[in-house]
């Protein structure tokens, strides 16, 4: 986990029940779900396989250890999950050299979380090389504290990675809003105990009691956020 927290930023304004916002990268923040499965498609016909396109809604949002790990077995390939998670964050690396994309309405919500001075954190399942070379394109300035996948005992769908970035904001799990584009990190931060809006990029979220969907960024703003901590949405 990088931190660069002041102490000034482990609360919002005076009054306010929002006390951080929680976001997950790929497919969330930035379009490049897409690219992590024409990778994984590269790389495997490199070792003689073709993957199945019902994989993908399979694979999307997990670990890169779960996610390689099923298309290992299911393939049969003849590599180690070592080799193969090396042969992936290489290639995926390569690929957003040339840029990354935001999702739509990424821009705007990131800016107006920072004319708020609104606590905002990164979590993501990617490891720690991936989201840096992210931010070199998105602007590292949006996050005060990022947490990658490769840095915690246990990533998504386990509440870890939620809990550490609330922890390293001092702020209450309950009362931190988490923006996700899966059911895995869904999973993840809803029984980290935070408040949840999934916005579905490759497979459907399911609903459920408490769960708020929409279909992109563009719905969501501060004011959202905050109904959403306070129950008024």
């Amino acid at each position: 986990m990088t931190s660069t927290v002041p102490a000034s930023l482990t609360r919002t304004a005076e009054g306010a029940a929002l006390q951080a916002v929680l976001l997950d990268m790929d497919g969330t923040l930035v379009d490049t779900e897409g690219f992590w499965w024409d990778v994984e498609v590269e790389v495997f016909a490199d070792l003689g396989h073709r993957l199945d396109e019902a994989w993908r809604d399979v694979v999307v949002g997990g670990p890169m250890t779960r996610s390689a790990g099923y298309l290992v077995d299911s393939t049969g390939a003849d590599i180690t999950l070592d080799e193969l998670t090396g042969l992936l964050n290489d290639r995926f690396e390569k690929r957003i050299g040339r840029g990354v994309p935001l999702m739509p309405g990424a821009g705007r919500l990131l800016a107006e979380l920072a004319a708020y001075d609104v606590p905002t954190a990164l979590v993501s399942a990617s490891h720690r090389r991936i989201i840096d070379r992210v931010l070199d394109s998105v602007g590292h300035h949006h996050f005060a504290l990022t947490v990658a996948g490769d840095e915690v005992t246990r990533t998504k769908p386990h509440p870890e990675p939620y809990l550490t970035a609330a922890a390293g904001f001092g702020a209450d799990p309950w009362r931190c809003a988490v923006i996700e584009d899966t059911a895995t990190g869904v999973a993840a931060a809803e029984a980290a105990g935070c408040r949840v809006v999934a916005v579905p990029s490759v497979a459907p979220i399911a609903p459920a009691s408490g769960r708020v969907i929409v279909s992109s960024l563009e719905e969501v703003d501060l004011a959202f956020l905050q109904g959403l901590v306070t129950g008024t949405r």
